[in-house]
C-alpha cells in the first residue's frame, strides 16, 4: 500500500507506542490509538467503533458530511472563508484513519501504461512518480511486453500479447481503469479498445501517437530502414514482408493511397479506411470510453506530420487535413465523430517538446494528463 509521508509518520508513532494489545493481560482498549496498534489495514473490531466515531466527531470527512452532533451540542462549523484544502487533508491524520479503517475510501482508478517504439517500462519511471505525487497510492501498471527491438514485431501480434495483460488488470479493477499510451502504443491501445466488448476504460490518453498514420524522414525511420527515405518506403511496407514490421503497419503514404488501402493490414482496418466485417462491433467497443485525450505538438520531431497525434494528416499534396475533414471522421467509421459530438474528445497541444520528452515533461503532465486520471 502506498501512503503519503504523513501516514508513514503516524504509523511510526503507533509502533513506538508502549501499549501492547497483544499481551495476555491486555485490557479493553482505552483509546482509538490503542485500537489501531498492531491491527491490519481495514480491520477494526466492534469494540473500537466508539473510539472511531469520537475521533471523527470534530473533523470534516473529505468523503461526505460530518457526523451529527450530540444532543445539546452545536455542529462544528469552519469560519467563513476557511476550508479543508487538499493539502490540509493530506497533511492530517485523516487519510491514515480512513485507510486503516476502510471507511469512505474513494481511491484513484488504476493507470495502465503502454510504451512505444524502442521503449520499455524504464522510460516511464518519471511518469510513475508524477502520477503518485499528485494522486498518492494510484496503482500504475506499465505493461512489460514487446520492449525495445521487440516493438518492431507486427502490430496485431503485439495487440494480442498486450490484450491478455490488459484484461488481467481490468478484471481486478471493478470501477474501471485509465489507459495512457505513448507513440506506437497509442495505436496498440486503440486496437485493444476496439476489440474488447466489455472493457472499463474511462480515460484513453493518446500521448504523441500517430493515430492517423506516419509519413516522414525521421531518425526512427533510418533505424528501421537505413537505405530508404519516405518516398520509397512504400515499396517495402506495402507487401507481405513489410507488414511484418510494426512501423509499416501504420505507414500512410499519401502519394500511394491505393497501395495503402490494398496492402495495409492494420491502420486501414483500425481507421475503417477499408471496410471489414467487424467495423460496427469495433466502433461500439471504442465508444465505451468516457474520454479521449489527444496530446501532441509541432516540435515532436518523430510523429510526422505531428498533427497525426490529433488525427490530422496529409493529403496528396502534403497539405494538412485536420481531423474534422478526414474521411474516417466524416463517415464516423470508428466513432470519433460521435465521441467529439458527446464532448468527450480533448486536444492538448504543447510546443517545445521533443518526442522522447513527452512522458517526462511535468508541464505536459499537469496540463494535459493529471485531471483525466481521477
Amino acid at each position: 500500500m502506498n501512503l503519503p509521508p504523513p501516514a508513514y509518520k503516524a504509523i511510526a508513532m503507533l509502533k513506538r507506542s508502549k501499549l501492547d494489545i497483544k499481551s495476555p493481560n491486555r485490557r479493553k482498549p482505552t483509546s482509538f490509538t490503542h485500537c489501531l496498534y498492531h491491527l491490519p489495514p481495514c480491520l477494526v473490531p466492534p469494540v473500537c467503533i466508539p473510539f472511531l466515531i469520537r475521533t471523527f466527531k470534530d473533523i470534516i470527512s473529505p468523503c461526505g458530511p460530518s457526523l451529527d452532533p450530540q444532543p445539546g451540542q452545536r455542529a462544528r462549523q469552519w469560519p467563513e472563508g476557511e476550508m479543508k484544502t487538499p493539502q490540509m487533508i493530506r497533511d492530517s491524520p485523516v487519510p491514515l484513519l480512513l485507510l486503516l479503517t476502510g471507511v469512505c475510501i474513494n481511491g484513484y482508478k488504476p493507470v495502465i501504461i503502454v510504451h512505444g517504439l524502442f521503449d520499455g517500462p524504464k522510460e516511464f519511471q518519471t511518469m510513475f512518480r508524477y502520477i503518485n505525487k499528485v494522486h498518492p497510492g494510484t496503482e500504475v501498471k506499465v505493461i512489460d511486453l514487446y520492449d525495445n527491438l521487440s516493438s518492431l514485431k507486427p502490430m496485431w501480434m503485439q495487440v494480442q500479447g498486450f490484450s491478455k495483460a490488459f484484461n488481467d488488470i481490468m478484471q481486478k479493477a471493478p470501477d474501471g481503469v485509465h489507459l495512457l499510451c505513448f507513440s506506437q502504443g497509442g495505436l496498440i491501445c486503440r486496437a485493444l479498445l476496439s476489440m474488447a466488448p466489455d472493457h472499463k476504460v474511462h480515460s484513453f490518453i493518446s500521448l504523441s501517437s500517430p493515430q492517423a498514420g506516419q509519413y516522414g524522414n525521421t531518425d526512427y525511420l533510418k533505424r528501421v530502414f537505413p537505405d530508404f527515405v519516405k518516398k520509397t518506403v512504400f515499396r517495402i511496407c506495402y507487401n507481405r514482408v513489410g507488414q511484418k514490421v510494426s512501423i509499416c503497419d501504420y505507414w500512410n503514404d499519401p502519394h500511394h493511397r491505393s497501395r495503402y488501402l490494398q496492402s495495409n493490414s492494420f491502420l486501414a482496418l483500425l481507421n475503417g479506411d477499408r471496410p471489414h466485417g467487424k467495423i460496427k462491433a469495433w466502433r461500439e467497443n471504442f465508444l465505451r470510453i468516457k474520454k479521449l485525450v489527444l496530446i501532441g505538438g509541432p516540435d515532436d520531431g518523430v510523429i510526422t506530420p505531428w498533427q497525426s497525434s490529433h488525427f490530422g494528416f496529409y493529403d496528396s499534396n502534403e497539405t494538412i487535413v485536420e481531423m474534422r475533414n478526414q474521411e474516417f471522421y466524416r463517415n464516423d467509421t470508428f466513432g470519433l465523430k460521435t465521441l467529439n459530438a458527446r464532448g468527450d474528445v480533448s486536444m492538448c497541444l504543447h510546443s517545445g517538446v521533443k518526442h522522447v520528452q513527452w512522458h517526462s515533461n511535468y508541464t505536459v503532465f499537469r496540463s494535459c494528463i493529471e485531471k483525466w486520471l481521477t
